[in-house]
């Protein structure tokens, strides 16, 4: 099963950031999104890997997660 994690920043270098370091752990890039008109990071990530999302999301100090 798989869900989405959303996180909202208030810079694009945040959102960045962010990439890079889900994409270090292996989370496959093509399952992160940036949508930089509403300056969030979507995730698209199995349960078994949801907290680590959730605190690499935390770590870059989003307004929001959802």
């Amino acid at each position: 099963m798989t869900k989405t994690v959303t996180g909202d920043f208030s810079s694009k270098d945040a959102m960045e950031n962010v990439l890079d370091d889900l994409v270090s752990i292996g989370i496959p890039r093509e399952t992160v999104y940036l949508v930089t008109e509403k300056m969030q990071v979507k995730v698209i990530t199995p349960n078994a890997t949801e907290r680590e999302v959730n605190e690499i999301l935390m770590r870059h100090n989003p307004t929001e997660i959802h």
